[in-house]
């Protein structure tokens, strides 16, 4: 029995700017279920408003209180123990921490920085991971799809500074299993109860079934045939789409 249900966004939902054939219809079926639900991310390109108006431009008729974010997650740590972070982030999710003080920082988080990714920004990170500060992150995923193809994600630049500061990441967004606990909380249920539909094998499907969620793989956006074999551990199933996983779950729940 399905009591809750986790969805990631970019490849899955949408690639892009284009929502996927049926995401849209899906989502509608699934509100109408009743099933609780969130739409999870690792995204750390746009702040959760942001990213809530990029859905509604989709046609996803949703509030953002439904999305559940990595930036978020690590804000929230951030909160709880008093951090002043130093952000080698996307200058468009910078305003996610507006409020927090970040005068002489004593902690590090890193995120998808694309372009701002410069020698001088890593290096700034490492010199206060070398002088004692935390490394946070909202992740490691290595690559996903980009409008137009495969782009690397935060992950690479990630292992650069755990390798050269020696020290290793405290990651808040997937894969981390606490990740997926503050996000199932959300939902009422215990992890059991809830399945996780993405299209990286690794980070979604595997990391979900890892924390004890059950994992539904799409066969979109950065999906490669061969991928279900690549988390060790087998997903529960493997759908075309999004709507293809939900027909699935809602048959059951």
């Amino acid at each position: 029995m399905t009591h809750g249900i986790l969805i990631d966004l970019s490849g899955t939902l949408h690639v892009g700017d284009c929502p996927l054939p049926g995401a849209v219809a899906a989502i509608r079926r699934l509100q109408r279920s009743g099933v609780p639900f969130r739409f999870v991310t690792n995204t750390s390109r746009k702040t959760r408003a942001m990213l809530h108006a990029d859905l509604v431009r989709f046609g996803f008729d949703v509030p953002v209180g439904q999305l559940f974010t990595a930036p978020l997650a690590v804000r929230r740590y951030l909160e709880e123990k008093g951090l002043r972070p130093h952000l080698l982030v996307h200058p468009d999710l910078e305003a996610e921490f507006d409020g927090l003080c970040r005068e002489e920082p004593n902690a590090v988080v890193i995120g998808f920085a694309r372009h701002a990714f410069t020698y001088g920004a890593m290096n700034r990170a490492f010199r206060l991971l070398m002088n004692g500060a935390p490394l946070l992150a909202t992740g490691r995923t290595r690559y996903f799809e980009g409008a137009d193809g495969l782009e690397l994600d935060t992950g690479p630049f990630l292992a650069a500074l755990e390798y050269g500061a020696q020290v290793e990441a405290t990651v808040l967004g997937k894969p981390s299993p606490e990740f997926f606990f503050g996000a199932v909380a959300e939902l009422g249920c215990a992890p059991d109860g809830a399945v996780m539909v993405g299209d990286d094998a690794v980070s979604d499907v595997g990391a979900a079934v890892r924390a004890g969620l059950r994992g539904i793989l799409v066969r979109t956006g950065k999906y490669r045939p061969g991928d279900e074999a690549k988390a060790g551990i087998r997903p529960e199933a493997v759908a075309s789409d999004v709507a293809a996983a939900l027909e699935m779950i809602l048959k059951e729940a």
